[in-house]
């Protein structure tokens, strides 16, 4: 008959350690939810996007967009409150997008991350018309 080995198991493992995430993840996960609502041109400001565009024809500068431009998070061990900036398209609703952009970045979080999210503040900064060029994008001269 076996008998206690000695070995003590202590707890759930979850309440073995502790668990961290960056606020860059946070971030990510939030781009990435608010870039996936219709209506969301971009994230960021007209600079800030002409900025990035800038950054990323220079060589070495890293694969594409960043996905965090226009986000801006505080992560807590249990909350998060996050900031978005974003262009919509012309002609639709943008309180309705605003809705869902809070909605889909909201459930992302809590999902994702675990960290219950207290308030999602959109600023819309631009409305994309549709015969505006992309701006940082250079016209062609030539053809």
């Amino acid at each position: 008959m076996a008998e206690n080995s000695g070995v003590r198991h202590g707890g759930e493992p979850g309440s073995r350690g502790r668990t961290t995430i960056a606020d860059v993840v946070v971030e990510k996960i939030a781009g990435m939810a608010a870039r996936d609502v219709l209506g969301v041109y971009a994230l960021g400001s007209g600079f800030a996007r002409s900025m990035g565009a800038m950054r990323e024809r220079m060589p070495g500068a890293g694969s594409g967009k960043s996905v965090t431009r226009g986000v801006s998070v505080e992560v807590g061990e249990l909350q998060a409150a996050i900031d978005l900036e974003i262009v919509v398209d012309y002609g639709v609703s943008i309180t309705d997008v605003a809705g869902e952009v809070r909605e889909n970045v909201i459930s992302a979080v809590e999902r994702m991350a675990g960290r219950e999210v207290v308030e999602v503040n959109i600023a819309v900064s631009d409305v994309k018309l549709p015969d505006e060029e992309d701006e940082g994008e250079e016209r062609q001269r030539v053809q």
